[in-house]
C-alpha cells in the first residue's frame, strides 16, 4: 500500500511539471507571434533621441581557441561606433587571449582589453564583470560570453528594447547552438536550448512577465547594477541570482528574441557534466539563498519563480527518482505494487506529452521540427533527461557538503573546442 501511495505521488509530481511546461510552450508560441510587432514603432521613437553609450563586457579566462571568432563578430556589430566600447576582460589569462585581443584593439578604436587586478583577479566571471563595472561609465552594459558570435543587429535590438521600455531593467536575447550537429550530445543540447528559449523564457514572459537573465546576450542599465552592488561573486549561477534581485527592485526583464547570438556548447560528456553541475549547484544556491526571504520580496511573482526553481531542482527530480526506484524494485522484489492499468496509461501519456510539448517548441524555430530531431527527442527522454536526474543529485550532494564545511565556491570555466 505504501509503495502504491508513493508511486502515485511521484507520478502526480511528474504530471504537474509536464502540464506546466505544456502551458509554457503555448505561451512561448504566442510570444513568438507577437514580439516583432513593436519593432516598427520602437524604431520610429529611437530616431528622435540621442542613443545611449554602451559597453559590451566579454569576460575571458584562457579563451584563445574561440576569442578571435567572437571579436570578429563584435567588430561587425551594427551600433554607432562613437557610442560603443567592446571590452575584453582578461581574467588571469596565461594563453594568447590577451595578445589576440590587443590585435583587435589596434585595428578597432572601439575595442579595449582590460586586465583584472588585485582582489578581482582570478575569482571567476562575476568578479571579472565587477572589475569592468568599476572601470567603466556607460549608461548600458551588455554581456557576452567569450564563445559567442552575435548577429549584427543583436546589440541594437537589446538597446532598442531598453530605450523604449523604461520599466525594463534588462533586455534578454535568444541564443542558439552553433555546433548543434557536431556530436550526439550537441544534438540533445540544441533541442534543450530551443526549449529553454521558448518555454522558460518566452512562455514565462508571456504569461507572467518574468524572464531570467542568462549568462550571455543581455543588456542591463548601469544604474540598476550600481543599486544592486554588482554581481554576486559567491553565485555559480550569477545570472539567476541577479534576476531575482532585479525583480525585487520593482523592475522587469524582457525577453526579446529579435536579438540573436550563437554560442558553442560542450561536445564531450566530461565537459557537459562539469558545466551542468556548476549550473545545478548555482541554481540550488539561489533557491536556498532566497527561499527564507520568500515572503519579504517586494515582487510577489518572483517568489512564485523561486518556488518553481525549488520544485524543479528538488521536488520534481525527487519524484522522478522515486517513481523509477519503485518501478525497478518491483521488477526484482515483491513490494506489493499494484499500479494498475490507469497508472501505466498515465506513464505512457506522460511520455507522449513530453514529445508533444517539445515538438510544439521546435516548430517555432525554422527548420528544427524534422524527422531527424523527432528521433533525437524520443531518445532524449530515455537518455539525456535521465542523465540530468543523476547530475542534479550529484550537484545537491556537492552543494550540501560545501555548505556544511563552509567552503568557498570554485568557478569552473567551460572548456572550448
Amino acid at each position: 500500500m505504501m509503495a502504491d501511495t508513493l508511486f502515485h505521488i511521484s507520478l502526480s509530481v511528474i504530471w504537474l511539471m509536464l502540464l506546466y511546461h505544456m502551458f509554457l510552450a503555448q505561451g512561448g508560441y504566442q510570444h513568438f507571434k507577437k514580439f516583432e510587432k513593436v519593432i516598427p514603432d520602437w524604431q520610429r521613437k529611437i530616431e528622435s533621441i540621442d542613443l545611449p553609450i554602451v559597453n559590451v563586457f566579454i569576460p575571458a579566462h584562457n579563451e584563445e581557441v574561440v576569442i578571435k571568432q567572437t571579436l570578429t563578430a563584435m567588430s561587425r556589430i551594427e551600433y554607432p561606433k562613437d557610442k560603443l566600447q567592446v571590452i575584453l576582460i582578461c581574467d588571469n589569462c596565461t594563453d594568447r587571449t590577451k595578445e589576440i585581443g590587443e590585435q583587435f584593439e589596434r585595428d578597432y578604436p572601439f575595442m579595449k582589453v582590460l586586465e583584472t587586478e588585485g582582489e578581482y583577479k582570478g575569482k571567476g566571471k562575476s568578479s571579472a564583470l565587477n572589475y569592468a563595472l568599476k572601470e567603466t561609465t556607460s549608461e548600458i552594459i551588455a554581456v557576452y560570453d567569450a564563445d559567442n558570435t552575435p548577429q549584427r543587429k543583436a546589440l541594437w535590438h537589446l538597446v532598442l528594447g531598453l530605450v523604449n521600455d523604461p520599466k525594463a531593467a534588462a533586455m534578454v536575447g535568444k541564443f542558439r547552438v552553433i555546433n548543434a550537429k557536431k556530436t550526439w550530445l550537441t544534438k540533445f543540447i540544441n533541442i534543450e536550448t530551443i526549449c529553454f528559449q521558448w518555454m522558460a523564457q518566452a512562455g514565462r514572459f508571456y504569461w507572467f512577465n518574468i524572464a531570467t537573465i542568462p549568462g550571455t546576450n543581455f543588456a542591463i542599465r548601469r544604474s540598476i547594477m550600481e543599486k544592486l552592488g554588482g554581481w554576486d561573486t559567491k553565485a555559480l549561477a550569477e545570472d539567476t541570482e541577479l534576476t531575482i534581485r532585479v525583480y525585487d527592485l520593482g523592475y522587469h526583464i524582457r525577453f526579446f528574441p529579435a536579438a540573436v547570438t550563437w554560442e558553442q556548447e560542450p561536445e564531450t560528456l566530461k565537459v557537459w557534466w562539469k558545466q551542468r553541475t556548476r549550473w545545478a549547484r548555482g541554481n540550488q544556491y539561489v533557491v536556498l539563498k532566497f527561499l527564507g526571504r520568500l515572503f519579504n520580496l517586494k515582487q510577489k511573482k518572483i517568489a512564485f519563480d523561486i518556488f518553481y526553481f525549488f520544485f524543479t531542482y528538488f521536488l520534481f527530480f525527487f519524484g522522478v527518482i522515486l517513481s523509477n526506484m519503485i518501478f525497478i524494485a518491483n521488477l526484482f522484489f515483491d513490494i506489493n505494487l499494484n499500479i494498475g492499468n490507469v497508472a501505466l496509461v498515465l506513464w505512457v501519456m506522460a511520455f507522449l506529452l513530453f514529445l508533444t510539448e517539445i515538438m510544439i517548441t521546435l516548430s517555432i524555430e525554422k527548420n528544427q521540427l524534422t524527422i531527424h530531431n523527432i528521433f533525437w527527442i524520443c531518445l532524449m527522454y530515455f537518455t539525456y533527461s535521465q542523465m540530468w536526474i543523476v547530475l542534479v543529485v550529484y550537484a545537491l550532494i556537492l552543494e550540501t557538503k560545501r555548505v556544511i564545511k563552509k567552503e568557498d565556491q570554485i568557478w569552473y570555466k567551460t572548456e572550448r573546442f
